[in-house]
């Protein structure tokens, strides 16, 4: 299929960028994710830390706060610009040939501009929990807050730019759930449908 795009929304912990990795490795296409990262970073001028933490993430965990907060005069706040610079790259991206691309609003953004699957990456708090600890180790907040946090404020970022709902199945093509699974199966699947 022409501009066959790949887009991987997850929750974290849950694998999902990894997924998204070995997906397009087999596939052998671009991923971009940290790449998307230093392409935003390049066009609008803020540091790769910046983009990191804001390019999916609102300040606070509630979408109607995060929509009124941080505005100039003329209305605009630095994240409605990041997401301004963020949309443009990823249109542009999926103009130029078959990819995976790993959350910052993909799913939403392609979903009228290409051809796209929408994959959705979750598990329970347990084994995502684990995961976190294995990969990124302990910190003074406990695993199960960590993660609950950066659900909330991905979950309120997808909601202040899309107005749908994180997570919510209907978005989605593929729903796959990493913690019973597996990586290995969640990348076969997306492979197979793809």
């Amino acid at each position: 299929m022409k501009n066959r795009i790949i887009t991987i929304s997850r929750e974290f912990g849950s694998g999902g960028r990894t997924i998204g990795k070995q997906v397009a490795q087999r596939l052998n296409i671009p991923c971009y994710d940290q790449t998307l990262v230093e392409k935003i970073a390049e066009q609008s001028g803020f540091t790769k830390e910046f983009i990191q933490e804001k390019g999916e993430y609102t300040a606070h965990g509630s979408w109607f706060f995060n929509a009124f907060a941080d505005r100039s005069a003329k209305g605009m706040s630095t994240q409605d610009y990041l997401w301004m610079c963020q949309r443009e790259i990823i249109l542009d991206l999926a103009k130029q040939g078959p990819c995976v691309i790993v959350g910052r609003c993909a799913d939403y953004i392609l979903k009228d501009a290409a051809d796209c699957l929408k994959v959705f990456v979750h598990a329970d708090m347990e084994k995502r929990a684990e995961r976190i600890v294995r990969l990124y180790g302990e910190t003074d907040e406990a695993p199960v807050k960590r993660l609950k946090d950066k659900d909330k404020r991905r979950a309120a970022y997808y909601k202040c730019y899309t107005d749908c709902e994180w997570g919510d199945v209907r978005n989605y093509h593929l729903a796959l759930d990493s913690g019973v699974l597996g990586i290995e199966t969640c990348v076969d699947l997306i492979e197979k449908v793809y």
